[in-house]
């Protein structure tokens, strides 16, 4: 079977969906598949990273985009790298040979709706895998109006092609929802979140020293937030409870990762002049084991108006190494719900958007209790979310989609 593969990041770059996809691609090329993957030439976080263009890596095609690689910096600079990757992946995607299914993430925005057009074109399935849900996110951060033209343009674009889907691969509950009040049918959606990357990451003692010492935070209780900052996981009642929090000596927090919100988090460190808060790059994925391992407490932050848009898929990896963590998040989310069904709230702690209050309280019972031990009952519930079972799930799904159509 023929399986093309689309997304804007895959191998080497270090992001959540890079990870995801270039997982997926290994597990179809162990079950036997040709897999072609489009992908950017440049890093997502860092455009003057370049990748080649042509590239045979383990059995899997890549074909790498040209973009002007303007980066984050303002609105226009990211419709220019959209609207490059989109004009350069339509003509490869029109001279690629026809393929038997065609998966799709969701970035940049909308490429599902070309994955759908060609398919149409030369036949085959398409399924979207639905990272996050756009112009709704858009709409959702305040950079598009609801109900303006452009919105519902590209509501209209982004509907087309969802219902015209074989399957859609949707994170949890809350983004089925969305896609059902879109028109998409039911039977269509299949719910699993992104796995955990459980084969490369573990709790390691070792290298949690080691990160500690190379960064200067050996004995420090560690509140730890990795991973994409961005606007639908914003960061502002974490960094007042920093600030408010300065005068504990033995709390720091490390923010790892990047995201257009990244050198906000930086400025607001220099601007308060905290020693509490260091900021680092992207781990990759040799070091994400000591990264992730030195944290005493892990933040996942969901904004409230980003519920099924997008989705807290940091967490699994937090699960698995059975590490505390405090959701600072609306109750109906999938962030609660975890931590509901962990049933331990000292390692699942809940605060809620705009009570800083609350996330220092959270935060000082946590440190209060000092470093906690591996948590049997979190492990067993990232089991659920593990490589082993979620990834081949989904081979089975695009093979059924393709079977199918």
């Amino acid at each position: 079977m023929k399986i093309l593969l689309v997304n804007q990041c895959f191998f080497p770059d270090h992001v959540a969906t890079a990870q995801h996809l270039t997982d997926l691609a290994h597990e179809m090329v162990q079950a036997g598949h040709q897999v072609t993957v489009v992908a950017s030439s440049r890093g997502y976080d860092n455009p003057e990273i370049r990748y080649p263009v042509c590239e045979k890596w383990r059995g899997i095609d890549i074909r790498r985009i040209w973009t002007p690689g303007l980066g984050k910096k303002a609105k226009w600079r990211r419709f220019v790298d959209f609207a490059a990757f989109w004009g350069n992946a339509m003509r490869i995607l029109f001279f690629l040979p026809r393929h038997d299914v065609t998966v799709c993430l969701t970035s940049p925005p909308l490429i599902s709706t070309l994955g759908t057009v060609v398919a149409r074109l030369k036949g085959g399935a398409v399924v979207p895998w639905v990272m996050d849900l756009n112009p709704d996110e858009a709409v959702a951060a305040g950079w598009l109006k609801a109900g303006g033209l452009v919105e519902r343009a590209l509501t209209f674009i982004q509907n087309w092609s969802f219902r015209r889907a074989s399957r859609i691969i949707a994170l949890d509950r809350f983004m089925a929802d969305r896609l059902t009040a879109k028109g998409v049918r039911p039977e269509v959606i299949h719910t699993d979140a992104p796995w955990s990357h459980d084969q490369a990451v573990q709790y390691d003692v070792a290298a949690r020293d080691a990160f500690r010492a190379e960064h200067g935070i050996a004995g420090k209780f560690v509140v730890m937030y990795s991973g994409n900052h961005s606007p639908c996981h914003p960061l502002d009642d974490v960094l007042a409870a920093a600030d408010q929090l300065k005068g504990e000596e033995r709390l720091h927090f490390l923010f790892v990762g990047g995201g257009s919100e990244f050198k906000k988090v930086q400025s607001f460190a220099r601007s308060k002049v905290l020693q509490n808060i260091t900021c680092l790059p992207y781990q990759p994925m040799e070091k994400l084991s000591g990264s992730l391992s030195s944290a005493d407490l892990h933040l996942v932050v969901m904004g409230d108006a980003f519920v099924g848009i997008v989705h807290p898929c940091k967490i699994y990896n937090i699960l698995t190494l059975g590490i505390p963590f405090l959701f600072v998040g609306p109750d109906q989310s999938h962030g609660s719900d975890l931590a509901r069904r962990l049933g331990h709230p000292e390692h699942g702690r809940v605060a809620r958007n705009g009570d800083v209050p609350g996330i220092v309280r959270q935060i000082q019972e946590a440190v209060a209790l000092g470093s906690q031990p591996v948590n049997p009952a979190a492990r067993t519930l990232g089991a659920e979310f593990s490589h082993s079972v979620l990834c081949p799930r989904l081979v089975q799904v695009i093979q059924q989609a393709a079977a199918r159509a």
